[in-house]
């Protein structure tokens, strides 16, 4: 990733690499349903599934009408920022991580919501598809698309 990516990827990167070292695998710009698209994605060892919506500005908050729909997929739900963001804009009953394109730090861990089993299955089959379909796309990129 270059450094002139846009912003949200260079901390969606940061974040993927501090998520890892608290032993999460993770999924960028992952489709939890039709119409939701969430930042990253980050399964456990345990399965526990976190979301992390990462904001670059004010601006970029204001505008997220969709959020709120994420929380039903995810047993805790996180806002990346940077350091120069107004983190008081931010809802208090969410983690909180700061990041940059090189790493990140959780500074607070929201409110846990376990999922239902059947949702937390399907949320954790979709993960496992989409992460098995980006690495095939990798692999083999004309023999994928029938599946995309």
């Amino acid at each position: 990733m270059t450094p002139d990516a846009p912003p949200g990827q260079l901390l969606a990167r940061g974040v993927c690499r501090c998520l890892m070292d608290h032993g999460f695998a993770c999924l960028t710009e992952m489709v939890p349903r039709p119409g939701l698209r969430v930042d990253v994605m980050a399964l456990g060892r345990k399965g526990e599934i976190w979301i992390v919506e990462c904001k670059s500005s004010r601006a970029d908050f204001t505008a997220d009408r969709k959020w709120h729909g994420y929380l039903d997929y995810a047993d805790r739900f996180f806002w990346a920022v940077d350091a120069a963001f107004p983190r008081e804009i931010l809802p208090t009953d969410s983690g909180l991580i700061l990041a940059d394109r090189f790493g990140a730090e959780i500074l607070r861990t929201g409110p846990e919501a376990r999922l239902a089993p059947a949702r937390r299955k399907a949320v954790t089959q979709g993960f496992a598809r989409a992460a098995a379909l980006r690495l095939q796309l990798r692999a083999d990129p004309e023999g994928v698309t029938s599946f995309l």
